[in-house]
């Protein structure tokens, strides 16, 4: 997929309803989870490898733009200080019309729940197979793909109960 292609996808993806992903949608469940090396803001590299296989993390590909990331938020934080210290999670920007000012500003006034990476090569786009924002993949302590799930709708705490145990 090219940038102007994968643009178009994840702006289309914030406008439109939630949807429930069907199996032919993104990283398949059941799939081993790819345990890419993605930068930080820094410029630091980050290797996923380091939480994917030994507890359940969880990945959000987002924007600032993205209206409907925006609104699974308030989700977001609930699930990480219910599961804070058991769970990784890792908001992976997915830099299409972003900058990191842009991310900083954002994250300053949000304050979402998570370690976040900036993946401007695209490689976890192409490697979970990211079908827009407001994607969410949760991997199993066995590094396995157990959710994914798009839209603000979606039951994350029922999901992270499941690969937590609890």
């Amino acid at each position: 997929m090219n940038l102007l292609s994968l643009a178009l996808t994840l702006a289309l993806a914030s406008a439109s309803p939630p949807l429930r992903l069907s199996a032919q949608t993104g990283i398949t469940v059941g799939s081993p989870a790819p345990a890419f090396t993605i930068n930080d803001l820094d410029g630091k590299p980050v290797a996923l490898g380091q939480f994917i296989g030994k507890k359940p993390v969880y990945l959000q590909f987002w924007a600032t733009w993205c209206e409907v990331c925006e609104a699974l938020l308030p989700q977001v934080k609930a699930v990480a200080a219910k599961y804070r210290g058991e769970v990784e999670f890792v908001g992976i920007n997915v830099t299409v019309n972003q900058s990191r000012d842009r991310v900083r500003r954002y994250l300053a006034e949000h304050q979402p729940p998570f370690r976040v990476l900036w993946d401007d090569k695209g490689v976890s786009i192409r490697g979970y197979d990211v079908p827009g924002t407001s994607y969410v993949v949760i991997v199993d302590r066995q590094g396995k793909v157990a959710y994914t799930g798009f839209g603000k709708d979606q039951d994350l705490g029922a999901a992270l109960t499941k690969v937590v145990g609890r």
